[in-house]
């Protein structure tokens, strides 16, 4: 709904552009005609021009709010920057007209004209209007980001020193008729036309410019370097490489590529990704991202990181990782995750292209041993087993009390799943018993669950600190 309203704003400025350009048109046209004035038939001549502009802005506005398809995946607003192009060709060409009639008024040809009140009104009521549509099309253009409304702004606005210069001129061939010098002073006619042209040069030459930077996709002045400042502010982005910034109508698409710290999870990584592309619109509102991420080493990571890195690179995973130290030398420890369906064969593969990937990737390996674990990646059909629950509480009254920290379990679970029991419960800690310790006593607890009751395959031990003791 927001982008609707936006190129509905879009199109009436524009469309109102239009219909002021016509008024402006028809008047000095006529009122040039008719005191002969140069400097007023040239800005005739620029507002037609204008007119000619301003129409091509309003389809360049519709245009580019067309939205991508198969053909433009990137969206239609370059149609904008085209559409200025056009505008300052068309100054060039008009501009280079006012100089040469310029040049014969003062050097070869004599004109008469009249600098009457028609020619001064004209000209005020052009400043007025030129004014208004100036700071209607800037307003918009700077709302929405829209070159072709800016550019058409910069030509109302060019038009008002123009029409200031030719009145600069009225007013010396007034003076020189009261003076007697009509002659000599009605060349200051001829004058302000060539100041009309000068200024119209620097705009085109301005618009140029930086239609053509967006043409040919040149990175906005100075923007890349704010972008990539705060894209390096976001914890956890080591460095930030191949950005590239363009625009294209009021839509700015930025490229880059993240590296971050390759132990992440794919969550974590997301979560700074995001955190990067707000940071981006922050100071480029309208940005359209496509962030691509590569894994870095870390300069505090670890054997425990880099190990489990490793493992994550070749989808496999691990866990009760644990490397020791002896006399400088690093031995590692731990389980790994399979899928239960795999022959051992295939299993067994898998672990020792892990454990060569360790060796040659982590420095001071000296031993690494790993234990394979079945790990079911599909979801099996069960049932609830409320007749395992009288021989699980009775096992619990025997081992709560010989469990160190352990005060109480409760919402105990039973079910049954392809013939195997499976048992989830929550256990009260004491609240200052470290996590290992807690972890220790969790397995203790299930090692004498397994023992008690047979065909247990799974213990799951939700602990939780006892209320009064946490502090």
């Amino acid at each position: 709904m927001d982008s609707e309203r936006a190129e509905r704003e879009k199109a009436v400025v524009a469309l109102s552009s239009v219909v002021a350009a016509v008024f402006l048109t028809g008047l000095k046209l006529a009122v040039g005609l008719l005191t002969g004035s140069l400097g007023i038939l040239s800005e005739a001549a620029h507002s037609g021009l204008d007119l000619v502009a301003a129409f091509i802005t309003f389809l360049a506005v519709r245009a580019s709010a067309r939205p991508a398809d198969a053909d433009h995946l990137y969206g239609h607003g370059k149609v904008e920057s085209f559409s200025a192009l056009i505008e300052t060709l068309l100054l060039l060409l008009t501009c280079s007209w006012i100089v040469y009639e310029a040049i014969q008024r003062l050097a070869f040809k004599t004109v008469e004209i009249d600098a009457n009140a028609w020619a001064f009104a004209v000209m005020g009521i052009s400043i007025i209007i030129d004014i208004s549509r100036s700071r209607a099309l800037y307003r918009i253009a700077r709302r929405h980001g829209s070159q072709a409304l800016e550019a058409d702004a910069l030509h109302f606005s060019t038009d008002v020193w123009s029409s200031a210069a030719v009145i600069a001129g009225l007013v010396l061939v007034r003076l020189g008729e009261l003076v007697g010098q009509r002659a000599l002073f009605s060349r200051a006619d001829a004058l302000a036309a060539l100041g009309v042209a000068a200024v119209v040069i620097v705009a085109s030459y301005r618009l140029g410019r930086r239609t053509v930077d967006v043409l040919v996709d040149r990175a906005p002045s100075g923007l890349p370097g704010k972008i990539e400042a705060v894209v390096k502010g976001v914890e956890g982005v080591h460095a930030c490489r191949r950005l590239r910034v363009r625009r294209a109508g009021p839509a700015v698409f930025v490229d880059m590529t993240l590296e971050l710290e390759r132990s992440l999870p794919l969550e974590r990584a997301h979560a700074i990704s995001a955190a990067v592309e707000e940071r981006v619109q922050e100071i480029v509102p309208n940005a359209d991202l496509v962030i691509h991420i590569e894994p870095a080493r870390g300069e505090a990571e670890t054997a425990v990181d880099r190990i489990r890195a490793i493992a994550n690179a070749s989808g496999l995973a691990v866990h009760d990782l644990r490397v020791h130290e002896v006399k400088g030398r690093l031995y590692a420890n731990l389980h790994l995750e399979v899928d239960d369906r795999l022959r051992l064969k295939e299993a067994h593969q898998l672990a020792s292209e892990l454990e060569e990937a360790v060796r040659t990737q982590v420095p001071g390996i000296a031993e690494i041993a790993t234990h394979i674990e079945p790990r079911s990646e599909r979801t099996s059909r069960g049932r609830e087993a409320p007749q395992a629950l009288p021989r699980i509480e009775a096992a619990l009254a025997e081992l709560v009390p010989r469990i160190p920290g352990l005060r109480d379990c409760h919402e105990i679970r039973a079910r049954e799943a392809e013939g195997r029991l499976f048992v989830s419960l929550h256990c009260l800690f004491d609240g200052l018993l470290t996590l290992e310790e807690v972890h220790r006593a969790s397995g203790e607890l299930e090692v004498g669950l397994k023992e008690r009751i047979p065909g247990l395959e799974q213990v799951l031990v939700h602990v939780e600190p006892a209320a009064d003791l946490t502090d």
